[in-house]
């Protein structure tokens, strides 16, 4: 991991200012014509002997903005008939495709475990793992009801898995990421290896690898899901396939991953196949070390405290192409800055307890607690005790096409 505001280059904030075209119209007119008007001859009265000026011609000019009736029916008529060909024009719905800063449905919103709990509860008791897939109820943005979405690009859910069930082996061409919020003792297995996993644990499932769960131990397990769903199916790339046994066959020793990849080392012979982190299991143990390594060390930073990002221990770069994960400690008392960005992000509470100030409204999370941060509003994270967060978002793909920034 490295620290999250490490970068070569700093971003930039360049706000965009609406400006009416009314007013861009007024402002052509007096630096092109108005001055110019002043320095050529006198011009002839008009024809009711009234003097021409410069301002009554700039009055004429808005005038003939307004909107005649058989003008209204005519471009109307016009629309009509293009629209059978599939055609609109620009102009009448520029406004709303570029916005002077991003204008999202996505809400914040809580979702508290206690509340959640007994409904994940219910759902083991009404379907089975295998019957399901994947027994998951997804967490849906309250401004994109319906579409199974927490963020216009990202997908979450929280996944249960009783024991003695296993999940059926099936590959897909989205990425997915576990972590891991309750129980201990169940697994993941990823292209022939297994990894048993515990709370506060990251496990990346890359694109179109065979994973199957499986959970031998006497205690249920819960994880929060994280997919590129939604970004997969705006690009129209969306592939699944069932594997043809429901378990795969593990051929590597547990724990080879983390030998391989987990010891800022790789083995020589190894080439890379995918722009995903060969590392696949990334041990919260390790990771919390590494906050309190820090915590101790520096002074945090004033909008998100001590903050790791998880990345590809064999380039550098992020674990997941399309997913940017991090983890942060938020040190007791912690009242954080004023902070915003344009990829929306998921949290999920690993430890402690503190709250997001975010639109107007307080989000109070506990351990277990997930919630969501749109892009681009304004938020303050806060920490009454000393508080651990994992986080998720789309920032990858984001600065991928230079296109992320924040402001602090």
């Amino acid at each position: 991991m490295i620290p999250h505001d490490y970068s070569s280059d700093s971003p930039l904030e360049f706000p965009l200012r609406a400006v009416s075209s009314a007013v861009l119209l007024e402002k052509w007119a007096k630096a092109h014509i108005f001055n110019g008007l002043r320095s050529l001859p006198r011009p002839a009265p008009l024809a009711d002997n009234r003097p021409y000026s410069p301002v009554s011609f700039l009055e004429s000019i808005r005038m003939s903005a307004v909107l005649q009736p058989s003008v209204a029916a005519d471009r109307k008529t016009f629309y009509d008939r293009i629209g059978k060909a599939n055609i609109t024009p620009l102009w009448e719905v520029l406004h709303g495709l570029i916005t002077p800063t991003p204008n999202t449905p996505c809400r914040p919103y809580l979702w508290k475990w206690e509340q959640v709990w007994p409904w994940i509860q219910e759902a083991g008791r009404l379907i089975t793992a295998k019957e399901a897939e994947r027994r998951v109820l997804v967490l849906e943005n309250p401004g994109l009801r319906g579409r199974s979405s927490i963020t216009h690009s990202l997908y979450a859910g929280l996944q249960l898995i009783l024991p003695g069930e296993v999940a059926p082996a099936h590959r897909h061409s989205q990425s997915a990421l576990r972590f891991i919020l309750l129980g201990r003792g169940a697994y993941t297995a990823v292209d022939g290896e297994k990894v048993t996993m515990s709370v506060g644990d990251f496990v990346i499932t890359p694109s179109w690898t065979f994973h199957d769960h499986g959970n031998p131990s006497d205690e249920p397990m819960v994880w929060l899901d994280g997919l590129d769903v939604p970004l997969v199916e705006l690009l129209d790339a969306q592939f699944m396939e069932k594997g043809s046994q429901e378990t795969q066959r593990t051929h590597f020793t547990q724990g080879d991953n983390l030998a391989q990849f987990g010891n800022t080392m790789k083995p020589v012979e190894y080439r890379a196949k995918t722009r995903t982190s060969p590392l696949f299991w990334y041990p919260y143990d390790r990771t919390r070390e590494a906050l309190g390594t820090m915590a101790r060390g520096r002074d945090p930073h004033p909008c998100w405290g001590h903050k790791l990002q998880y990345t590809n221990p064999v380039t550098g770069d992020w674990a997941m192409p399309t997913i940017g994960t991090f983890m942060q400690l938020l040190p007791k008392g912690f009242r954080g800055q004023e902070y915003r960005s344009t990829d929306s992000t998921v949290y999920a509470a690993v430890e402690g307890g503190g709250r997001c100030r975010i639109g107007g409204e307080t989000l109070d999370f506990g351990p277990r607690d997930v919630f969501v941060c749109p892009s681009w509003l304004p938020y303050r994270l806060e920490a009454d005790e000393e508080a651990v967060l994992f986080s998720f978002s789309d920032r990858p793909v984001q600065q991928a096409l230079d296109l992320w920034r924040e402001a602090f």
